[in-house]
């Protein structure tokens, strides 16, 4: 019988209801008490880290899930965290950073009603994580819905129906249906993964609508060290005639040495900022960084992880398209 560690963080899946509305509540142990069925299919303990709604969840939480699991590594066959789903993909591609390579299953959970509602999905998706857990292939995972998602493609796409997450520009790695595991691809693994401890939270997201003041672009360049830039289409910047050049506050950035990544709104298919004169300029003329097929979630955590260990361009641009975890599988 597999030994699996479950690390409790809080979300849905664990929350109890009070007069301001749903507060995450049941601890781990709690948690299983529902589902006995899990007892059988492997030892589980637990590790009751969090008990937070993932909206309050930080990228110094995303360091004390990945410390746990370096202390406990040695111990354990596999590891699940129950999650809340807000930031659930984030804190999955920050994990696939942080612990890379892991030939143990490490599998993120949760659900959209609470374990003690009628009708709620966490039975479902505590007992598939739990398989997963014990005969699944390594690395970072999110398991949701009979659904197995690489930790570095998943995004929630759904905010209220059971089927929460989407794989985004690439295929789910298993299904998982009564019980029964279809693997469909598995994930590159080390011997023994590569842990990391350091991440600078100093990365703004930008989303650009028509008319984005350019004024909004310098005070985020001025407020951040790494930004991405949730651009339309395949990728450009506005050139707007009376405004403030965007091109010029992006060199400006540079120049000092920020680090700017420039990614899609567009949920599929992802950038390619060649393909008009809007985006062309900046390639060709700016030392900036293109996120092509990366899902946002992967980039922000990813230039958070980069920017915890070099502040130098040459070096950075090695880091973000050398793939971790299949984050990133083309360059245009």
């Amino acid at each position: 019988m597999k030994n699996i560690l479950m690390i409790g963080t809080g979300g849905t899946i664990a929350s109890e209801m009070t007069p301001s509305g749903l507060t995450p509540e049941l601890n781990s142990k709690q948690l299983l008490s529902f589902v006995p069925r899990i007892g059988e299919l492997c030892h589980v303990d637990c590790i009751q880290l969090y008990s937070l709604d993932s909206t309050n969840i930080r990228p110094a939480h995303w360091l004390g899930v990945a410390k746990t699991i370096q202390e406990n590594y040695d111990r354990y066959d596999g590891f699940v965290i129950s999650h809340g789903t807000d930031t659930m993909a984030y804190t999955a591609a920050a994990l696939s950073y942080l612990v890379q390579g892991s030939p143990k299953p490490i599998v993120l959970t949760g659900a959209q009603k609470p374990i003690w509602f009628d009708g709620t999905d966490s039975k479902r998706n505590l007992t598939d994580a739990f398989l997963y857990a014990c005969r699944g292939c390594g690395g970072v995972q999110i398991v949701f819905n009979g659904k197995v998602i690489l930790g570095t493609r998943a995004r929630k796409t759904c905010s209220k129906s059971f089927q929460a997450f989407s794989s985004v520009n690439y295929p789910d790695l298993a299904v998982l249906q009564d019980e029964h595991l279809l693997q469909y691809m598995r994930c590159a693994c080390y011997p023994r993964p590569v842990f990391y401890d350091t991440l600078d939270d100093s990365v703004g997201l930008l989303k650009l609508i028509p008319g984005t003041p350019a004024a909004v672009l310098e005070f985020m360049l001025e407020r951040f060290d790494g930004l991405v830039i949730e651009s339309f289409g395949v990728g450009g910047l506005p050139e707007y005639e009376g405004d403030a050049s965007y091109y010029d506050i992006i060199r400006r950035g540079v120049e000092r040495g920020k680090l700017v990544v420039m990614t899609t709104q567009v949920p599929n298919e992802g950038s390619n900022l060649a393909v008009y004169h809007v985006g062309g300029r900046l390639k060709s003329t700016l030392r900036l960084l293109e996120a092509f097929d990366m899902t946002t979630e992967a980039a922000v955590a990813k230039l958070m992880w980069i920017l915890g260990q070099t502040r130098d361009f040459d070096e950075a641009e090695k880091l973000f398209y050398q793939p971790v975890a299949r984050d990133i599988l083309y360059e245009n």
